[in-house]
């Protein structure tokens, strides 16, 4: 289980994502809210997070660094399919973030070559957590 402060940087660490191409999009804003509301944190906590991004906070969990990497893998889908479509900027963004959450790169690469494969560029939750066991053990 993650605590507050845990929750916090994570749904930071998307917004600064979704950032990164220097806005958000009304999709992308409204699904990082989706996140907010599942993570059980207040609108108030996400308005704030918007202009004040906290410091990163790495997750102890290896589970629940898959789960945010596949939030990011969802977000910038979005924000491929809505918005900037220059795929390998993307691709970077989201190795570089997973490298910082402390994934393998092996993994990561993976992941991103296999988004490719899928619909939407989608990566199945079953797939993506085979990827990272593998290379887990």
């Amino acid at each position: 289980m993650i605590n507050k402060l845990e929750k916090l940087s994570l749904l930071s660490e998307m917004i600064a994502f979704a950032k990164y191409d220097n806005d958000i999009k009304r999709i992308e804003y409204n699904f990082l809210l989706g996140v907010a509301k599942q993570l059980d944190i207040t609108r108030e906590d996400f308005d704030y997070l918007l202009d004040n991004p906290i410091n990163y906070t790495h997750l102890k969990s290896h589970s629940e660094r898959i789960v945010q990497f596949h939030r990011l893998v969802l977000l910038l889908n979005i924000e491929q399919k809505f918005g900037d479509n220059n795929n390998s900027k993307g691709a970077i963004k989201l190795y570089n973030f997973g490298l910082r959450m402390g994934l393998s790169h092996e993994s990561i690469t993976k992941v991103l070559y296999l988004m490719e494969s899928f619909p939407n560029k989608i990566v199945p939750p079953d797939v993506l957590i085979d990827i990272f066991k593998t290379q887990y053990n």
